[in-house]
């Protein structure tokens, strides 16, 4: 039988709402997560929202988070060079996918929560037995879907995803639009961090997979493969 493949999304927003600070992708939760699914036997394709270019946002670029993978996808072209051509997620067929994969950076906090093209995909993988995942604030994505019963899917979930305490911590809370952790409590999710915050956590509940910062990337990417080979 043919493999399904695994379906990334990345943000297009670049900066935070209407002001001049800039966001978009944190590149480390996309690479590390597909170089560790690639190397595994997977097949990732990278979409987002609107398709297009994929901005990247600039803390993630610095020395203290571009580590050899991430300078590594850096140095690629042909890479990179998707990044500024993705596909559109309104073009995706669910079908083709196993699993669906939300990357973070505080610009999905602007597009991923309320696109209908993005929640009618992820809705149709994990109906047809399929896994939904995240890092960070790729969680933003799971806000507002909808179980077969037309439930929020996170109701009575354990999940996790970038904590209020960690938006303070980077600076950014005064520029956020809401709190991730707040939104996914308010729609029944039993929301869990770690107790030291920036450190790696991820949570498996099912099929629904989520891990809470940049740094939970490695180990919400194997919490996946994990189960990716369960079904093998």
């Amino acid at each position: 039988m043919h493999q399904k493949k695994i379906l990334a999304v990345v943000t297009n927003q670049p900066t935070y709402g209407d002001s001049e600070h800039r966001t978009g992708l944190w590149l480390g939760e996309l690479v590390h997560f597909y170089d560790k699914a690639v190397e595994a036997g997977h097949t990732v394709d990278v979409v987002s929202p609107a398709g297009g270019e994929v901005p990247l946002d600039p803390r993630s670029l610095g020395r203290l988070f571009a580590d050899k993978t991430v300078r590594g996808y850096l140095d690629d072209p042909a890479f990179m060079n998707a990044l500024k051509t993705t596909p559109s997620i309104a073009d995706v067929n669910p079908d083709d996918y196993s699993t669906i994969f939300f990357t973070g950076g505080h610009g999905t906090m602007w597009d991923f929560p309320d696109n209908a093209d993005l929640q009618r995909t992820a809705q149709a993988i994990y109906a047809g037995g399929g896994i939904v995942s995240s890092v960070c604030h790729g969680a933003c994505a799971l806000i507002n879907l909808r179980d077969a019963d037309g439930n929020p899917l996170v109701q009575n979930h354990t999940v996790t995803g970038f904590a209020t305490i960690e938006e303070r911590l980077a600076g950014v809370k005064s520029r956020v639009p809401f709190l991730l952790e707040d939104e996914l409590r308010a729609k029944g999710a039993n929301y869990v961090r770690s107790t030291i915050p920036m450190t790696p956590h991820a949570v498996r509940d099912g099929r629904l997979i989520t891990g809470q910062n940049p740094v939970s990337t490695k180990v919400v990417s194997d919490s996946i493969l994990a189960a990716l080979a369960e079904t093998e």
